[in-house]
């Protein structure tokens, strides 16, 4: 390009070239011949007008193609934006909606919601808050919490002690016949490193129930359990403390009665009246020391032993508590006993264990007692501990009068004694209180099993753990 531009140059430079270039322009005798110069300067006019037309329409399409293209790509951001809007604004109905739901469910709760941050400052106060402290959330957000609810059994350093460990903490807060409290303190996840919070305010969240009602409610029915337990127990104890009172009484009578006679009674006679007395006594004095050894043994801490040991003692216990002048004495029952040996020891409170098995070994001995009346038979218990996977079985069947469907469901039943309706189980024969030491102090379970001809089975679990 270089090359051609210096070539001409030269060419114009040279006189001859010139001259021979305008040499159209000239006629023979040198004049110049004006009308050639104006037809050649139009047509290079024309033809630059027509190359520059070209250039410019050319340049028109584009422009034009160009426009089509910003009027699409303006109409699409249009479009995209109108629907970035329709959705940022369905978005915010939608979270519009789901804050008054939440602030309709925290103020229809029944607790009393208190939110905090680590400045001890209100973020959160439902309508059960601005109730009980007759202040609306308007006019303590932002306040200390101890200046609104200064009555709040918190301290500054329980709340701090949930902030640095993270974890649910109930607080319990009573005065005994007054007011119960459950306080839970939730701590929030930190929205410094939690994603999906980018704003948060709330670090613990404060939740007040008041269960007075609750707990009133609650230890009305524990009350009138005890109170139904020790009815239970007390029937239990005079009954059989009355047999052998009844039998010395009966002693006594028979000796005065023999010694108001003209003729002197034998000696014989008198001294057999006298031992009988002698062996009730000492049933009422075993009765009286097996109570009181349970009540100055009751709910010592739990120990690791074998039920079999127990059920042993409790059966030796038995054939001195329970006989009936002129008729039954449990040392008479025949009793068979079948131990399985792979029957490990299981923590138990053994004096409560020990009056479960009493209990039931009496509910037998009367059972057999009531048979006795109808027909001669042979009176037998059989007791049966067994291992079966991850508990220990007890079972215990006599072949006395069995229970009716009735009296199989108010055998375990509380004996309440301002009931309307007459209970199918007699008080002195219930076993409520047994039920409660397996199933609530020792978590197992008891049941029945009964038939009026053929006798009851009393099946006990006990877990191992």
């Amino acid at each position: 390009m270089k090359t051609c531009f210096a070539l001409l140059t030269l060419f114009c430079l040279s006189a001859s070239n010139y001259a021979a270039a305008l040499s159209p322009f000239k006629d023979a005798d040198g004049n110049t011949k004006w009308q050639y110069v104006a037809n050649f300067s139009s047509s290079v006019l024309i033809v630059t007008l027509i190359i520059l037309a070209v250039f410019l329409l050319r340049a028109l399409g584009r422009a034009s193609r160009s426009n089509r293209e910003l009027t699409d790509i303006k109409t699409n951001l249009e479009d995209r934006v109108a629907r970035r809007t329709a959705s940022l604004e369905q978005t915010t109905q939608q979270l519009a909606q789901r804050e008054a739901y939440i602030k309709s469910a925290v103020d229809s709760m029944p607790l009393m919601l208190i939110g905090i941050n680590k400045e001890m400052a209100i973020t959160q106060w439902n309508h059960v808050a601005e109730t009980v402290t007759g202040r609306r959330f308007e006019s303590i957000n932002g306040m200390n919490l101890w200046e609104v609810y200064p009555t709040l059994s918190l301290t500054k350093s329980q709340i701090e002690k949930v902030f640095s460990s993270r974890e649910t903490t109930t607080i319990k807060h009573s005065q005994r016949g007054q007011y119960y409290f459950d306080i839970t303190l939730y701590a929030l996840p930190d929205p410094t490193s939690a994603k999906s919070c980018s704003n948060s305010e709330t670090g613990v969240v404060i939740l007040v129930d008041d269960i007075t009602k609750q707990m009133k409610a609650e230890n009305k029915l524990v009350e009138r359990n005890k109170m139904s337990a020790m009815g239970e127990l007390a029937s239990a104890m005079a009954h059989d403390i009355n047999i052998p009172l009844h039998g010395i009484t009966d002693a006594i009578e028979k000796v005065k009665s023999q010694i108001n006679k003209s003729d002197a009674p034998p000696k014989s006679s008198i001294l057999a009246i006298l031992d009988k007395a002698q062996q009730s006594g000492k049933q009422a004095g075993a009765i009286i020391d097996n109570l009181l050894q349970f009540a100055d043994n009751h709910r010592n801490n739990k120990q690791t032993l074998a039920i079999a040991q127990i059920m042993d003692n409790s059966i030796e216990v038995a054939r001195t508590l329970y006989a009936v002048p002129n008729s039954l004495r449990f040392e008479q029952i025949t009793l068979n006993k079948s131990y399985s040996d792979d029957v490990p020891e299981i923590p138990c409170f053994a004096t409560e264990m020990q009056q479960v098995f009493l209990r039931i070994l009496r509910h037998c001995f009367y059972a057999l007692i009531e048979r006795t009346k109808h027909r001669v038979f042979v009176p037998v218990i059989n007791v049966e501990v067994s291992n079966f996977y991850d508990s220990v079985w007890v079972k215990i069947q006599h072949n006395g009068q069995g229970l009716s469907p009735e009296e199989q469901q108010d055998v375990f039943e509380p004996f309440f004694s301002n009931t309307s309706n007459q209970p199918a189980c007699p008080v002195e024969q219930r076993l409520s209180y047994s039920h409660f030491i397996v199933t609530d102090n020792h978590k197992g379970q008891i049941a029945v099993t009964s038939a009026l001809d053929v006798g009851t089975t009393f099946h006990i679990q006990l877990p191992l753990a």
